[in-house]
């Protein structure tokens, strides 16, 4: 894990921190938010590291950060101290990542048996709320990082308000989330807002060919992610390459809608069990649900790029690695067809959400993707 400072492609928000850290009313409570895979819990672990570290150390900017001065102490944990080792093997009792599975842990069976699919209330008393009233082991405070924040239940949310706004002396709390807008006016106004961009698409790609992927794959899953390095990572690994390329040659012949949404049906199913094997607690539903979501981010990032095309608009695109694809489709569709299509599709993912029936969903999506025609759900 890299170092606080020597963390990539994120100095607007390195030096929002580092000021914050050097003020005389360092925030207690932090939303970091932006796309996975663009360093957020990186960064909020190197934060909890250095707020609880026994000995951490200062030098001069010196031109690390050009919109800081020179002479401006900038602060990082040592990771040598027992609080640094223990933050990064998950053993400090001062620091605690909080995550909706914890609910296997719970006390109660109840808990423990529910499906998973929010950050719920009990949880969230369970494991930040209580114990962050309780005494710091190491005397320097605590640090709890909330994951998927955005997924919190309103119930949990309110029952966070008051540590939020007044937490014990030392607690900091880090809300990892994508998009603040999906947490309550309540809990975004009690904390202060740090932002990640993407970030830059050679970097990702660079990170991903040093692991094996081709350049032509590596440069694909860079662009598709918008610069997130762990989602491309999960999605090369995946082993979805293949299918991509095999679908977007599907959608540019549409000469069988029928046949498109079978293989979209089939795909989708396989890639829910991948996610199930990987994620003993997912359910089933929640899984089809997911995959569902990365086969429709696949389909409109294509319809976006041929939108760009049809419209003349300058712009890289996603799919640069199938560009005869993506002029197929803009000649076969006006700028408008192109952008009634993804506002379908959007509204395919709504609806995916929804409980709709799988096959009834992708039959719909193949018609309008090949015909432009209104859903019919």
């Amino acid at each position: 894990m890299p170092e606080l400072l020597d963390i990539v492609g994120q100095d607007a928000a390195l030096v929002q921190l580092q000021r914050a850290s050097a003020g005389e009313r360092r925030p207690h409570a932090y939303i970091f938010a932006g796309a996975e895979g663009t360093g957020r819990r990186t960064t909020a672990v190197e934060l909890a590291k250095l707020l609880l570290c026994e000995k951490p150390s200062e030098r001069p900017n010196n031109g690390r950060f050009a919109a800081m001065d020179d002479d401006f102490p900038l602060r990082q944990a040592c990771r040598r101290c027992d609080s640094c080792r223990t933050v990064e093997a998950g053993t400090n009792g001062d620091f605690q990542l909080v995550y909706k599975e914890l609910a296997r842990y719970h006390d109660e069976q109840k808990v423990r048996e529910r499906v998973m699919q929010n950050l719920s209330i009990d949880v969230v008393r369970k494991f930040l709320i209580d114990p962050a009233w309780r005494a710091s082991v190491g005397g320097r405070g605590k640090v709890f990082v909330v994951r998927q924040t955005e997924t919190m239940s309103a119930p949990a949310q309110n029952a966070l308000l008051k540590t939020l706004e007044e937490p014990p002396t030392g607690v900091t709390i880090i809300l990892l989330c994508t998009s603040p807008a999906e947490l309550l006016p309540t809990t975004r106004s009690r904390c202060q807002l740090v932002r990640f961009g993407p970030l830059p698409m050679d970097f990702v790609a660079d990170v991903l060919m040093k692991d094996g992927i081709s350049p032509t794959e590596a440069n694909f899953w860079a662009a598709m992610t918008g610069g997130s390095i762990g989602l491309a990572g999960r999605r090369a690994g995946e082993k979805l390459y293949e299918f991509k390329k095999s679908l977007v040659g599907q959608l540019a012949d549409a000469d069988s809608p029928g046949k498109l949404a079978e293989m979209l049906v089939k795909a989708t199913e396989k890639l829910a069990r991948k996610f199930r094997t990987r994620d003993k607690d997912l359910a089933t539903s929640l899984s089809n649900r997911q995959a569902g979501q990365v086969f429709l981010g696949l389909i409109s990032s294509l319809y976006h790029d041929s939108l760009v095309s049809a419209s003349g608009a300058a712009g890289p695109l996603v799919h640069a690695d199938q560009p005869d694809a993506v002029e197929r489709i803009a000649e076969r569709f006006g700028p408008t067809e192109l952008a009634e299509i993804l506002a379908q599709l959007a509204r395919c993912e709504q609806l995916l959400w929804r409980n709709v029936n799988a096959k009834l969903l992708w039959d719909n999506v193949a018609v309008t993707c090949t015909s432009a025609a209104a859903l019919e759900l």
